[in-house]
């Protein structure tokens, strides 16, 4: 039986695309009772999902805006507060792979851009966030690194520094916000079977892990019954080591 989210709020980004990882981690929320705000960059794309949503009978919320930016964050946020009455859960999956290729040829635009969608946003979201967990009593934050951070692969350099600091970042906010009753782990998927990475990649040989069975993890780490998992980097790889 799927965590039950009922009368809990959860805060989602990088919910624009169908066929993506956020807008599947969003419909397991919503699936499972949650009131959802959804955040992006793309605000047409944001649109859309919120409107097949609530066509769906879920409740939520829109929040389009850059979340490289403190500004954009505590939007987010304050869309929670002031239209949902609260916020519980927070999952920080806004990001991905933008370069690879050698580091010899990274350029200082290129590293910059790859480190403002991991860790910036995943760092503003969850600074602006902390308040209303902790007024809460408590809650759950649920960080995206990688596999690649735990089993490193060759030209992948600026992505691998900047989940590495997603990873870091987790544990930190997880040791410094125990006492407030707010738990911050992270998922570090391997590769996923997204529409995206299935086109990319239909020649290659891969082990693909399933949206599903990623979403569950996600779930898991936002509900009680992770209560006592906390600064945990959790691999969701299908086995595959």
């Amino acid at each position: 039986m799927p965590p039950d989210f009922r009368g809990k709020v959860a805060l989602v980004t990088g919910v624009a695309r169908v066929g993506q990882i956020g807008h599947a981690v969003a419909l397991g929320f919503a699936a499972a009772g949650a009131k959802l705000v959804i955040a992006d960059v793309n605000a047409v794309g944001l649109a859309t999902r919120a409107k097949e949503f609530v066509t769906q009978g879920f409740d939520v919320r829109a929040s389009a805006g850059d979340l490289t930016t403190p500004e954009a964050a505590r939007q987010a946020v304050a869309v929670a507060r002031e239209q949902l009455g609260g916020l519980d859960v927070v999952v920080n999956v806004a990001g991905g792979l933008v370069n690879f290729g050698s580091a010899l040829e990274l350029t200082p635009e290129q590293l910059e851009r790859e480190l403002a969608i991991n860790v910036k946003t995943t760092f503003y979201v969850s600074q602006a966030a902390l308040p209303a967990l902790l007024e809460r009593g408590g809650g759950a934050i649920v960080n995206f690194a990688s596999v690649a951070v735990l089993r490193p692969q060759s030209q992948m350099a600026s992505y691998i520094a900047a989940k590495s600091a997603v990873a870091g970042l987790t544990r930190a906010l997880a040791r410094e916000f125990q006492s407030g009753g707010v738990r911050v782990n992270a998922v570090a998927p391997g590769t996923m079977r997204t529409a995206d990475n299935v086109a990319q990649m239909k020649s290659k040989n891969v082990r693909w892990v399933e949206l599903e069975d990623l979403v569950r993890a996600v779930l898991y780490l936002a509900s009680d019954e992770a209560k006592g998992v906390s600064g945990e980097v959790l691999p969701v790889t299908g086995g595959d080591s």
